[in-house]
């Protein structure tokens, strides 16, 4: 179930999805909200530069393994543009934070790409319990994941579409 206050965190993911992909990056953002609603982390996606593990979530992951207690990683929430791909959702359980939101799926997301004639991932993409089948997900969100497939649309427009 999506609250007004899921709603407030996946609109600044989305934000800074729409950052990333004014860098000329892949447009994807996540934030790492503490159980008393504090922002402890924010990132957007860095793998222009070549190196496809420098996504957001696994960024939280890392930063909330060193900074957080178990209890505060359990009782976290992440907010995110979209669904974590499989190497995040396991990044996630194996640091044991709490709940993700996310505003599109990666249903949605390969569908999106496929329809733009992008082709596939090098790695299978599963929904979240797939591979943490004990992390409680909400998501997705039809009323931003338009938002979200037009980023991609203009992440991945051709010459010619312009």
């Amino acid at each position: 179930m999506i609250n007004q206050i899921d709603m407030h965190f996946l609109e600044r993911a989305v934000e800074l999805a729409e950052q990333a992909l004014n860098k000329g990056d892949e447009p994807f953002g996540s934030v790492l909200v503490s159980a008393q609603g504090e922002v402890l982390f924010e990132d957007h996606n860095h793998v222009a530069g070549g190196d496809h593990t420098q996504h957001p979530e696994f960024a939280i992951a890392r930063w909330a393994a060193q900074n957080l207690t178990v209890q505060e990683r359990a009782e976290s929430v992440v907010y995110t543009s979209g669904e974590h791909c499989p190497m995040c959702s396991a990044a996630h359980a194996w640091v044991g934070l709490g709940r993700i939101v996310y505003a599109s799926s990666s249903e949605q997301l390969g569908a999106w790409l496929r329809e733009m004639g992008v082709p596939a991932a090098p790695v299978n993409t599963l929904p979240i319990n797939a591979v943490a089948p004990n992390v409680p997900v909400a998501g997705p969100v039809p009323e931003l994941a338009e938002r979200i497939r037009q980023m991609h649309k203009t992440l991945h427009r051709k010459p010619a579409d312009s």
